[in-house]
């Protein structure tokens, strides 16, 4: 089968399309026909030798990517059948190897495909699906009437934040560019920032909860307007000790989550995208060829919604 193996840390050009043997399944498992994959930039910090890069950097063939989408070609489980057409986010924080054309994927991390939409939108609704719904719905508990700033409303994890925040009822605010308004008011949002520029210090509106989709200085801005009491959780990877500690002397709780494969919270996305509560955009569709043109788009940092490639 085809492949995309990063033979060592680097630029994109270390991303070789290689022919390699078709996975086999062990008990409990799916092989996965690939329709489409998503990146994330994780994806591009791995590539780079950051994000998980530590965790996999002595698998062999290494290959990167973890959201799938696509149709169950041999089975080992009770929950899919050959033919099922199936998405999911695949052994997240470990090897996913979803950048080939067949994967094995342990069957307790997928969900059966919404028919509503499309390979190319359920490759999208997986890891920033699943990070959205874990920080707000497992986490941060959100309750109705609460108000909560996503930042980054217009990026991947944060336009899906926005859309579950608000099913949970709460009062959203996203922040991206004054080009993304719109887009993000479309999302359901109730009120938008411009980042650019905001005097957040000036702030007078506090919130419940923060998710901080960017890290570093925006720990700050976001300590600014959050209430005494209230959250902030921080998805960059790196960031653990520098979130709680900056946090905890303002009477903030502070801390930094990373996603974690789950069924489960696949069938519960599952549900929000057949009832139409979660709209994936999907901004570009890729060939599978294209794989390193992609991954250029994406560390431009100004993808709205998500980069998808099909196979």
């Amino acid at each position: 089968m085809k492949a995309i193996v990063l033979k060592e840390a680097g630029s994109v050009d270390n991303l070789v399309y290689s022919e390699i043997e078709k996975p086999t399944i062990e008990n409990g498992e799916v092989l996965v026909r690939v329709k489409a994959v998503s990146i994330n930039p994780v994806d591009a910090k791995t590539r780079a030798g950051k994000g998980v890069y530590g965790r996999i950097k002595n698998e062999s063939p290494l290959i990167l990517g973890w959201d799938i989408s696509g149709v169950v070609e041999e089975s080992s489980n009770d929950r899919f059948r050959t033919g099922d057409e199936v998405f999911g986010m695949v052994n997240f924080p470990g090897h996913g190897k979803a950048y080939a054309e067949y994967v094995a994927a342990p069957a307790n991390q997928l969900a059966l495909k919404p028919t509503n939409i499309s390979f190319e939108e359920a490759a999208a609704s997986t890891l920033v699906a699943l990070t959205a719904y874990q920080a707000l719905v497992h986490h941060a508990k959100i309750k109705s009437g609460q108000e909560v700033l996503i930042h980054a409303a217009s990026g991947g994890v944060g336009h899906v934040a926005v859309q579950i925040a608000k099913h949970l009822g709460a009062k959203v605010t996203g922040t991206s560019s004054a080009k993304n308004r719109e887009f993000v008011l479309g999302l359901g949002a109730d009120a938008h920032i411009d980042y650019q520029g905001y005097d957040w210090e000036g702030a007078a509106r506090k919130y419940d909860f923060v998710l901080d989709t960017i890290g570093g200085e925006n720990i700050d801005k976001s300590l600014q307007v959050t209430k005494s009491g209230g959250t902030i959780i921080s998805i960059p990877t790196g960031l653990n000790e520098e979130v709680t500690s900056k946090t905890a002397s303002q009477g903030v709780l502070g801390y930094f989550i990373l996603v974690q494969s789950s069924g489960e919270d696949m069938q519960a996305i599952a549900a929000l995208l057949e009832s139409g509560v979660v709209k994936p955009h999907v901004s570009k569709i890729f060939p599978f060829a294209q794989m390193r043109e992609a991954h250029l788009e994406l560390e431009t940092g100004r993808t709205v919604g998500k980069l998808v490639l099909s196979l």
